[in-house]
């Protein structure tokens, strides 16, 4: 029956509310909202076809991971042979695999088990394949060949690319840009959309560096200039200074002292006694004591810091450092210094990425769009509502007031998720709203075929609205179901035109079998109506 009690009309109308005044800060100036309080000031954020902004896709350097996990795999294969006091010669990479050959004398078979070790099933969504990490095969001669599988190399990609998509929003976020889209597209790429960043230049610098810290020593067993002329000890390599070290050549040792992976913070600073730009950083507890003991066996030989094989300071070590922390100078600009303790927080990339495509949008295309959205919008709601009220009199009053509280609350949710809205959002509103207006209409048919029947109003409205209960409600759920695999396959403005077509099929039977019903059963208990006035 229309019959409602109080208590969940008080619940109806209070969720409409709440709802609807999420969405009030959208309709006041910036300036405004920061002066209220923090879980006041969601709402929802313009995407970058509406705001404008720059729009970057970055391509994992496949070729990259490759390299490092075979360079992986023969470490490894030194490790279990040494442990196992196994000798070997040969230990190199050739091509896409790694060969080994077993001195004679030694007890090859023990030296398959031991490098069998290194082979492991692969783990998570792989596991039910049976394919290992890696293929080993015995030559003969004491000769073996260890090559990464293709599912292993495939699935480390994958690997290397969630932690690339971590690493880069981290590094976006300090910009402290708004709300910026990072999301994997296809198997090896990362779109990036920072809406309201008008000059990439800097943010192309911040995500086309590796950001991989090193702490080595320098080597004195040699001059670079010696060096240079193919002296270089097997253990050293030829490393240039960055341009705040005049591009220097050094000869750095290959054995890493320190990783930048103990880095726990980094901070720009200014130096005390000379007033220049520097980066403090600070390790964890592992870091800080390996740290302490590297400069404590060190004193007076000069320690690089390695960004990116670029060596960014080589000072020399003056006296332990036991804190756990200490700074980088390296003639920095205050903005080079500030970059540079952005790269060390979010850390380092597990491999280059390549720039394919880059595109800025202009703040006035965004403009446009949005000013003909708006009229669009205004033509088409008004033309609605008319030919609503037109058709069906008071009761199309009562569908056009859902109709907007059903809007409101649209923007509400969306301004709670803080979501970014874009032009397909946008059409995914307008068709919502098509939507509302459909399952209004459907109820006022079903309730004029019953006044037909003979019935009494207020059987009639009542018998209208659990009737079409059911065919909204299977036209409403195809709908989503399409909506959830839109969003789920769908990427960039595909899922945006989802998230806003879902939330509004939501807020649509709140309003159709709630909201509306409670109004019309307000009206029906107030004038007990001897006719169905539609």
């Amino acid at each position: 029956m229309l019959y409602i009690s109080r208590w969940k009309a008080a619940a109806i109308l209070l969720t409409a509310f709440v709802i609807c005044l999420t969405a009030t800060p959208n309709f006041f100036p910036d300036s405004t909202v920061k002066s209220w309080p923090k879980w006041a000031q969601r709402h929802i954020v313009l995407g970058l076809d509406l705001q404008g902004g720059s729009h970057i896709l970055l391509e994992v350097d496949s070729g990259a991971v490759r390299k490092e996990m075979l360079e992986t795999l023969r470490d490894d294969v030194r490790r279990v042979l040494r442990d196992a006091r196994i000798g070997y010669t040969g230990l190199n990479v050739r091509g896409t695999t790694v060969e080994v050959r077993i001195r004679e004398g030694s007890n090859s078979q023990q030296a398959a088990a031991k490098l069998r070790e290194l082979s492991q099933p692969l783990g998570g969504l792989l596991a039910a394949t049976g394919n290992r990490s890696v293929d080993i095969v015995d030559a003969g001669g004491g000769l073996f060949r260890l090559t990464p599988t293709e599912p292993a190399i495939v699935e480390r990609i994958r690997q290397a690319v969630d932690q690339s998509i971590q690493i880069v929003e981290r590094r976006v976020n300090e910009l402290g840009t708004v709300e910026p889209s990072i999301q994997r597209q296809g198997v090896d790429r990362i779109l990036v959309q920072v809406p309201g960043l008008q000059d990439p230049a800097r943010l192309k610098e911040l995500l086309g560096k590796t950001a991989k810290m090193t702490f080595r020593l320098v080597d004195q067993s040699t001059t670079p200039e010696e060096a240079a002329r193919g002296r270089v000890p097997p253990d050293s390599e030829i490393l240039r200074g960055s341009r705040g070290e005049g591009g220097a050549p050094y000869v750095i040792e290959k054995r890493i002292m320190v990783s930048g992976e103990d880095l726990t913070d980094a901070q720009p600073g200014f130096d005390q006694r000379t007033s220049e730009p520097i980066v403090t950083f600070r390790f964890n507890t592992r870091g800080g004591r390996r740290f302490a003991q590297v400069t404590q066996e060190n004193v007076g030989r000069p320690f690089a810091i390695v960004l990116d094989n670029e060596v960014i300071s080589a000072p020399v070590i003056r006296e332990p450092i036991l804190g756990g922390s200490g700074q980088i100078s390296g003639n920095f600009t205050v903005e080079q210094a500030n970059d540079l303790a952005i790269l060390l927080r979010a850390g380092a990339l597990p491999a280059p990425l390549t720039i394919i495509e880059e595109r800025t949008v202009g703040a006035g295309l965004g403009q446009d769009s949005i000013e003909k959205g708006k009229i669009a919008a205004y033509i088409g709601a008004a033309l609605v509502f008319i030919y609503i009220f037109a058709t069906y009199g008071l009761m199309g009053l009562i569908a056009n007031i859902a109709v907007i509280v059903n809007v409101l609350m649209i923007f509400g949710i969306l301004s709670a998720l803080n979501a970014t809205l874009t032009l397909p959002g946008i059409a995914g509103i307008v068709l919502t709203v098509g939507m509302a207006v459909d399952s209004n209409v459907l109820i006022y048919e079903r309730m004029r075929e019953e006044a037909r029947f003979g019935r009494t109003a207020i059987m009639a409205i009542d018998t209208g609205f659990s009737r079409a209960l059911g065919t909204i409600l299977d036209a409403n759920i195809t709908t989503l179901i399409a909506a959830i695999v839109l969003f789920f396959l769908g990427t960039g403005p595909v899922r945006g035109f989802a998230l806003t077509l879902s939330i509004g099929i939501f807020t649509t039977v709140f309003t159709a079998f709630t909201f509306t019903r409670l109004l019309i059963a307000i009206w029906v208990r107030w004038t007990r109506p001897a006719a169905v006035p539609v």
